[in-house]
């Protein structure tokens, strides 16, 4: 980069020279002191060039009619080229906008405010885009120079590179909009067990432990989603319920299946089913009775741009099994709020061994097992 012409450099330079030829009561300085004025001039401001390019902020000056003077190498990258000094006015910005993207004429830049209205400006944000089209928002800082006796003679500017922060304000949005989702799915989802509950409860005292069971249940596997963030293993959600059970007999609890990751609408469906599943074969099933025996099995298929997980619950060793002469919310989740959340299809098979189900979940295919 070419040797800028540095502002305060020449209004002093004139100012001496004046001063050592100035005629009159012979008080002129000698020449050999203003030529080590200058110099010393000179020394002072290459350190403090050295010490702008070494900023990790970008920084550059203009003269009082706007055109750059100086830059860093900081401001060059933010730019995303070099502008011609002395000729490029108010900023080195390829073109500039507001946050809103409404575009920025250079004239009316913070810098150009500053120098024309003489005062620093703060408070305010822009992105500069490069000549390839990129964009980085950035905080300018903007503050008018003065010669000894008041004089406008340039501005110095700042620029403050705030991607990150902005990265960080969207994703915080983003997570806040994922909050108030799941609030608002948590709630009808609590809405429609204790609806349901209710209707198939017959005692005050019925309605209540089934209540709590299920509200459990949902406060188990929002405790997951809430430690893996955004996803849920499906085997943790079959340990959350089926480990209680598990009392070291041999083969009492099985699970065999890959590792595959739910998402957290996913999670919350299949979570209420697994617990369903297990209240009854602890009331009425298998793990009512020692030797009792549930195994659960699962895999993933993917054909064209459908992926699915199959799951098999079969509950074994228990008690003799009749169908249900009333549908209770276990078999309304199964067979008819499964399909409408997520479209699972479910189906259950009352063999007299024990409880057979078999579910059909169909998941994004870019989903990781």
């Amino acid at each position: 980069m070419d040797k800028p012409v540095g502002f305060l450099e020449s209004e002093l330079e004139r100012a001496m020279a004046a001063r050592a030829l100035a005629p009159g009561d012979g008080n002129v300085v000698p020449m050999s002191a203003t030529l080590r004025s200058q110099a010393t001039l000179r020394e002072r401001e290459r350190r403090f060039r050295e010490l702008l390019d070494a900023l990790p902020a970008a920084v550059y000056t203009t003269d009082a009619e706007g055109r750059i003077t100086y830059y860093n190498d900081t401001a060059a990258e933010l730019w995303g080229h070099r502008p011609t000094l002395g000729f490029s006015e108010w900023c080195g910005s390829w073109k500039l906008f507001w946050p809103d993207g409404t575009p920025l004429p250079h004239d009316e830049c913070p810098m150009a405010i500053a120098l024309k209205e003489d005062r620093a400006v703060r408070g305010l944000e822009a992105a500069c885009e490069r000549p390839d089209g990129t964009r980085v928002p950035f905080i300018p800082y903007p503050t008018p120079l003065h010669d000894e006796s008041g004089r406008l003679v340039g501005a110095v500017n700042m620029l403050v590179d705030i991607t990150e922060r902005k990265r960080a304000e969207e994703q915080q949005a983003l997570l806040v909009r994922e909050l108030h989702h799941r609030v608002r799915n948590t709630l009808a989802t609590v809405q429609a067990i204790m609806g349901s509950t209710a209707r198939s409860a017959d005692t005050i005292e019925e309605f209540k432990t089934a209540l709590i069971g299920r509200i459990s249940a949902l406060a188990k596997t929002h405790r997951l989603l809430t430690e893996e963030i955004a996803a849920v293993a499906f085997g943790d959600l079959l340990h959350n319920e089926l480990d209680a059970f598990d009392d070291g007999s041999d083969g009492r609890i099985t699970l065999n299946g890959p590792e595959v990751y739910l998402s957290s609408n996913l999670a919350v469906s299949l979570g209420m089913a697994v617990h369903e599943l297990t209240t009854n074969a602890a009331k009425y099933g298998s793990l009512s009775v020692v030797g009792g025996k549930v195994d659960v099995t699962w895999s993933t298929t993917i054909e064209a741009t459908r992926r699915t997980l199959d799951f098999d619950w079969v509950e074994s060793s228990g008690p003799a099994v009749t169908p249900p002469k009333r549908q209770g919310f276990g078999s309304r989740l199964l067979e008819f709020v499964l399909p409408g959340q997520i479209q699972a299809t479910a189906s259950i098979d009352y063999q007299r061994d024990g409880v057979q189900m078999h579910c059909s979940v169909p998941m994004p295919l870019e989903a990781q097992s």
